[in-house]
Order: structure tokens, then C-alpha cells, then sequence
């Protein structure tokens, strides 16, 4: 038996979105916003949080700062049951912090990374990790001292039976480094948005991104917002919409879609019904603000989800 589910290897901060600035943002001006939320941030973060909520046992292997923002991060992760005895506490350093400033359907957002730049593969517990069935992994681009370890992590994941996953997401410096090509032959289940699949095939058409990625993974997810998402698998090909719902908030929502594919990928359910529940917790995570104010208010949580699970 397996002691997790999923181990997560990731950062971990928090996100200061705020909310109703101008549109346009003066420099010596005073802006002002008229809501302010402080929730738990990060890709790897949200996802874990938001797996173990939805009834999933999750490791998580992390670094953070001796400092109050990585104290309410832990506290705030935690409340999920997520696992958090492998979260490395680097003395004198500082947790990674996002500020997250909407704008409409877009957003700016600005990273400190704090200690997400430098937990390397020595901080790892492998024996840990590889007690789960899948290996995932966000944020590459932000794991800059584990990035060339990855490869050797994925391939030795796989000969312990691990299934694994991948979420680029967003590369800051936009160099979409070949050294990510190394290690895309261990990933079984690859997750990026319109925008990173066309960053990651150095090509300009989603749908030639997508043809471009499927053959170098398992199974390709595109995440395409309002359009729904897009799987390949051995020259197979899925569309699955998501539900409708009021969108406050769309932070964390990729993260969240990852959540409910993979919730649903591990217990070896067809492509399609992964990609249907990945949407509902996508949408989920759209109708509170920041990425895991949904799933924290477990009434609201349950009935959403047996609503358009149904």
C-alpha cells in the first residue's frame, strides 16, 4: 500500500491579490485598491491543497523561509490534511511571496521567490516521495536549483512504479529552457495552458503545439480556459467543456484543473471522465477568490461538486 496518493515536489508562498486598482498604474502616484485578500499562493501549493480536499492523501516535499509569511502558509496548507513533514525550514531565509494585481480577465503578478530558487535535490527525501503512486510536479521554471535533478528524479519515480506529472507553468525569464526537453520523456501526464504549449513547441498555433507535445508524452493536456481542455494520447483526441458558473476570482484555476484530472487519472478512469472532473474543480476554484478559498469552505465545496459531478 501505497503511503500517499500524489507526492508533490514545489514551492511554496502566499498571494496578496489586490483588488479595483486603475487600469493604468502611475508611477509616484498612490493607487489605491478597494479589496485585499492574502491566501495561500503557488502552483504546487494550491494544487496539493486543493488534491487533498477533494479526498486524496498528499506529500508534500518544500522549502520555506523562518519567517511569519511561511508560518501561515504551513498553517494554511495544513488545514487541508496535506502532509507536511518533508516542508524544509532554511534558517535565516525567506519564503517566496506573489502579489497578484486583476485586471479584468488578466492579472499582473509579481514573485519574490525567496527560498523557491534554492531548495535543491539534497532536500529531498527520495524514500518519501517515491511512497506515493504519482510524482507531480509545478512551476519548473521557479525550481531553479532542482531543475537539472528533475530527469533523474522522474526516471527513478517511474522504475518505482510512480506515474508522474508535469505543469510547467509560466517561465519568468521566457527562455522555455531545452533542458526541459530531458525530461519530458519521464512525464506521463504533461499540463500546460494555450499559451505555455505554444512556448514549450516554439510555435505560434495551439493546435500545432498540441500535435508537437503528444509525441514526446503520455497524455497532453491543454488547458484553454472558457474552451475547455484538450487531451492527446497515442493519436487519440479528447474536448471537454466546463461547466458555467460566476467567475470571481481565476487565480489558481489551472492548478485546480490539475487537481481533478489527476484525481481522477490515478484511480485509472478514462481520458474523458478525467477531463470532466478536472474541469468542475477548475470552475470550482473560479467562484471564491484566490486559489483555494472554494475549497476551504467544505459545505459549498461538497455541493458543487456533486452538482456538476452528477
Amino acid at each position: 500500500m501505497a503511503t500517499f496518493d500524489v507526492s508533490v515536489i514545489g514551492e511554496l508562498n502566499l498571494d496578496l491579490i489586490l483588488s479595483g486598482l486603475p487600469a493604468e498604474l502611475t508611477l509616484e502616484r498612490e493607487h489605491l485598491a478597494n479589496d485585499l485578500r492574502i491566501t495561500l499562493g503557488s502552483s504546487s501549493a494550491i494544487f496539493a491543497h486543493n488534491l487533498a480536499s477533494i479526498g486524496n492523501r498528499v506529500g508534500f516535499s518544500s522549502s520555506m523561509g523562518t519567517d511569519p509569511l511561511g508560518e501561515i502558509c504551513l498553517t494554511r496548507l495544513g488545514e487541508s490534511r496535506v502532509d507536511l513533514s518533508r516542508v524544509r525550514k532554511m534558517p535565516g531565509k525567506t519564503t517566496g511571496l506573489t502579489v497578484i494585481l486583476p485586471q479584468g480577465q488578466q492579472r499582473y503578478i509579481l514573485t519574490y521567490p525567496g527560498t523557491m530558487f534554492e531548495m535543491n535535490a539534497d532536500d529531498l527525501d527520495l524514500d518519501y516521495i517515491f511512497s506515493a503512486k504519482h510524482l507531480h510536479v509545478s512551476s519548473y521554471f521557479l525550481q531553479k536549483a532542482m531543475q537539472t535533478s528533475l530527469p533523474e528524479i522522474f526516471r527513478k519515480a517511474k522504475a518505482a512504479g510512480l506515474t508522474t506529472s508535469l505543469d510547467t507553468n509560466d517561465d519568468p525569464e521566457d527562455c522555455w529552457a531545452s533542458d526541459l526537453q530531458q525530461l519530458l520523456p519521464y512525464v506521463d501526464v504533461l499540463l500546460p495552458n494555450s499559451r505555455e504549449a505554444c512556448k514549450l513547441a516554439q510555435v505560434d498555433d495551439v493546435e500545432r503545439a498540441a500535435e508537437l507535445l503528444s509525441q514526446k508524452v503520455g497524455v497532453l493536456v491543454v488547458k484553454r480556459g472558457s474552451q475547455g481542455a484538450l487531451a492527446i494520447a497515442s493519436k487519440a483526441r479528447w474536448e471537454a467543456l466546463p461547466p458555467v458558473v460566476d467567475a470571481i476570482d481565476h487565480v489558481g484555476a489551472g492548478d485546480s484543473f490539475d487537481a481533478g484530472f489527476l484525481h481522477e487519472f490515478i484511480r485509472g478512469k478514462p481520458i474523458e471522465a478525467c477531463l470532466k472532473f478536472g474541469n468542475i474543480v477548475g470552475a470550482l476554484s473560479v467562484t471564491r477568490p484566490g486559489g483555494t478559498e472554494a475549497f476551504r469552505e467544505a459545505q459549498h465545496r461538497d455541493a458543487f461538486l456533486r452538482t456538476h459531478a452528477a
